[in-house]
């Protein structure tokens, strides 16, 4: 017989809505099914396992995750140009085989691997943001802003250096002269409209926040997906 009764997700995602209650079909001496929730985490992209416990049914295990992921990544920009866009696979593509790229787990792992490539990458969804700068010195946003009643937008146009056109539904960044060394070139298969900016030469932390737990890329108000920021002079091989 069905019933009605809270979940403890121990720190896992696994409610498309926010609520703390699931219907669960349980039977003696079987484990409970439970309906209305993700098959796996939508952070770590374990598979739950549940019981049911004090007119509640829990995950037993706990999420390693239960804050989400932000994911921090460097990448070495020394000719002082970055190519900006969303689809740079032609040059900088990996081959994953980690969590699914539908959890934060399996984006963070992408990130990684990407930025060992040279390429900063991050999924956005189907946003079209843009590079921003901030009032700090070599320190920029990859941002959606909002447009008041007025149609003014919430960050100044002024201070956009690159529009991303996300096809891909990502970003992807890297050092432009790197790009052009291992294959890059305009009218590439993937590559759509893209933009070269001028910064300063130097070492770029990207801080990719999508992951984090309760992030909405759709948010309605400036949603930030990451914030870059030069940490150092250029590094040589």
């Amino acid at each position: 017989m069905p019933q009605r009764i809270p979940l403890d997700t121990n720190g896992h995602d696994l409610l498309p809505k926010r609520t703390d209650q699931v219907t669960v079909f349980a039977e003696p001496g079987e484990k409970p099914f439970v309906a209305g929730v993700y098959w796996r985490c939508a952070t770590c992209d374990q598979v739950p396992e549940y019981i049911v416990r004090d007119k509640a049914v829990q995950v037993q295990k706990p999420c390693p995750y239960p804050n989400g992921i932000t994911t921090e990544i460097r990448i070495n920009v020394p000719s002082g140009k970055l190519i900006v866009t969303d689809d740079l696979r032609d040059v900088y593509c990996v081959d994953h085989n980690g969590a699914s790229e539908n959890t934060a787990l399996g984006q963070a792992q992408v990130v990684q691997a990407m930025a060992a490539l040279g390429c900063a990458f991050g999924p956005v969804g189907n946003s079209s943001p843009g590079l921003y700068r901030t009032c700090q010195s070599d320190s920029y946003i990859i941002a959606s802003p909002i447009l008041d009643d007025d149609d003014v937008p919430s960050i100044p146009d002024e201070d956009c250096i690159a529009e991303i056109d996300t096809a891909l539904w990502a970003y992807s960044i890297a050092d432009y002269e790197d790009w052009k060394a291992k294959g890059g070139a305009p009218g590439q298969k993937l590559l759509g409209h893209y933009t070269v900016v001028d910064v300063t030469p130097g070492t770029y932390r990207f801080t990719h926040h999508v992951g984090e737990r309760g992030f909405d890329k759709y948010a309605p108000e400036t949603v930030v997906f990451a914030h870059v920021e030069r940490i150092s002079p250029p590094t040589t091989n």
